[in-house]
């Protein structure tokens, strides 16, 4: 004989509060229904309880941990989303953009950030704060002090790539492929700066006086 009546109802309201017992142990408790409330078990809800919401009575339900609402609608997360993130299901934030973690409580750089720079907040924007010697979005570019002159890149810092027919920490150096003679000083790439009297490519030829 299936169990039926009014015992039936008392067994389904004992199960019900034995089960709102162990729900309402954690901080997640639904919000707006204390331990004492009455169970009607023929309670309707239109629009319907969602996520294993039960209908306690008519059009008030009772959510299952981690949602709430009316209709048990929302999701909840605990602790809450922070940094503008929205609860997508229990446990799980989207995140806006330039924070990550599971509740949005990390600042993440897109691209992260290079050469030792550190992701920061600054003013509500992601950025990335770089060491002293080297800049840039992701602190990807070197800075040399000194300069990089004469079409020389900056590649590490302090340290310049020189193009061809130059040297030097700062690519100042000319480079002349055969020295200046009598005394002539290499201003750029195989050109010499000759002291009078002489003159020519490398300055070996000596001015006549007449």
């Amino acid at each position: 004989m299936s169990p039926s009546g009014p015992g039936s109802a008392v067994l389904l309201l004992a199960a019900l509060a034995a089960l709102l017992g162990v729900c309402s142990a954690g901080s997640d408790a639904p919000r707006g229904v204390a331990l004492g409330f009455v169970f009607d078990p023929k309670a309707t809800c239109d629009p319907p309880c969602e996520h294993a919401g039960i209908c306690i009575r008519n059009n008030t339900c009772f959510c299952s941990r981690g949602y709430e609402g009316e209709t048990c609608k929302y999701a909840n997360c605990f602790p809450k989303c922070k940094n503008g993130g929205v609860c997508l299901r229990p446990g799980k934030c989207r995140c806006a953009p330039g924070y990550g973690g599971r509740y949005c409580h990390k600042v993440t750089c897109e691209g992260g950030c290079w050469n030792g720079g550190e992701c920061s907040a600054v003013n509500g924007v992601a950025k990335c704060i770089c060491p002293s010697s080297w800049t840039g979005s992701k602190c990807q570019e070197a800075i040399c002090p000194q300069g990089c002159r004469n079409g020389g890149i900056c590649v590490a810092p302090g340290i310049c790539s020189c193009p061809e027919g130059w040297l030097g920490g700062a690519c100042h150096t000319a480079v002349c492929t055969q020295s200046c003679l009598n005394g002539g000083k290499c201003i750029s790439p195989d050109k010499c700066r000759c002291r009078p009297p002489f003159s020519g490519p490398r300055c070996e030829e000596r001015k006549k006086s007449h």
